[in-house]
């Protein structure tokens, strides 16, 4: 649903819930504002955990060229380590 639908879903239902005094028959517009902010918290819970739960990878790149003559073949080698730390911050 992403962040931006969720804070939607959280406004709308907290005006219907604490704004409107509408009366529909079968209807209860409080009701329908509590599910909806419901919905809407569940999705901002939801969503922020999937950004959280994502794993990030790191590629090291290394490519070293032939030492000698046309006979050495060049190497290449790929590291890649997963949930690395992130980088310390910039010392001033």
């Amino acid at each position: 649903m992403g962040i931006g639908g969720s804070i939607f879903l959280l406004a709308v239902g907290a005006i219907l819930a604490f704004a409107v005094n509408a009366d529909i028959s079968g209807l209860d517009i409080n009701v329908i504002g509590w599910i909806l902010m419901a919905a809407g918290l569940i999705g901002l819970i939801v969503t922020l955990w999937y950004w959280n739960s994502r794993r990030r990878t790191v590629v090291t790149r290394q490519t070293q060229t032939p030492v000698a003559g046309p006979s050495y073949a060049a190497e290449y080698r790929e590291t890649r380590r997963d949930d690395a730390p992130p980088p310390p911050p910039p010392a001033y």
